[in-house]
């Protein structure tokens, strides 16, 4: 029998830091909505199938707007998120088959590519819980309260995380279940979840330099060069 994947493209994020009145995932990037770049790359993959979380109220929006427009045929359910990144996580791995394998990915990256997919599901189905990310370029430092420099940790075995984040679903899941009810806030991605509560270490894999995630105004122009840059090149 055939090992099912299922991607989750989270997109309820309220994208404060764009200061603009539109979410970030709905911007219009080279005539294009940000999300649909990221499910295009998963539709052009061999996932199985597709959960798009969206925010509150917007459900009829993405299905108007994104999945009827752009005919995404993987695109199988549309979540409503909830208040913080987890809870839609979580709201979605509860759609999810227990048997699959998941891929956790946020919408505003929308430079992830149908290759790079394909190299988390290899990745996935041998190591069972595994995430994306490249090594830092730049020196770290951790400072106190009051911006003073620390320490400086050894650059070579610092990573900056990136999405999909893989796992099987039924152990992310449970890991999930035990972080909410530790009423735990302090989790910042998937992985963090698996290390903290999950039963399984988490294999780091190599992404791109190119696989960012739109955050910051000046991001959408780095998109931008990103985008011209591979058309220029096909």
């Amino acid at each position: 029998m055939k090992d099912k994947v299922t991607a989750v493209v989270l997109a309820a994020g309220k994208g404060s830091r764009m200061h603009s009145d539109i979410q970030k995932q709905y911007m219009t990037l080279l005539e294009r909505p940000v999300i649909t770049y990221a499910l295009e790359a998963f539709e052009d993959s061999s996932v199985d199938e597709v959960i798009l979380v969206v925010a509150p109220g917007e459900v009829e929006y993405a299905q108007k707007n994104i999945l009827d427009k752009y005919s995404y045929k993987k695109v199988k359910k549309i979540v409503t998120g909830g208040a913080e990144r987890y809870h839609s996580v979580y709201e979605a791995l509860c759609v999810i088959p227990e048997e699959n394998y998941v891929l956790i990915h946020d919408g505003a990256r929308a430079f992830i590519t149908p290759e790079l997919i394909e190299f988390c599901i290899e990745q996935v189905k041998k190591d069972k819980s595994c995430v994306m990310g490249m090594p830092v370029k730049d020196t770290i430092k951790i400072v106190d309260d009051n911006c003073y420099a620390v320490s400086t940790p050894p650059r070579s075995s610092m990573w900056q995380i990136q999405t999909p984040q893989c796992f099987i679903t039924k152990e992310i899941k449970e890991a999930y279940r035990k972080m909410m009810e530790a009423k735990d806030d302090s989790v910042t991605d998937d992985g963090m979840v698996m290390e903290t509560y999950g039963i399984r270490g988490v294999r780091m894999i190599k992404g791109s330099y190119e696989n960012i995630k739109i955050t910051t105004p000046e991001d959408m122009l780095l998109g931008e060069a990103i985008l011209k840059g591979r058309r220029q090149s096909q």
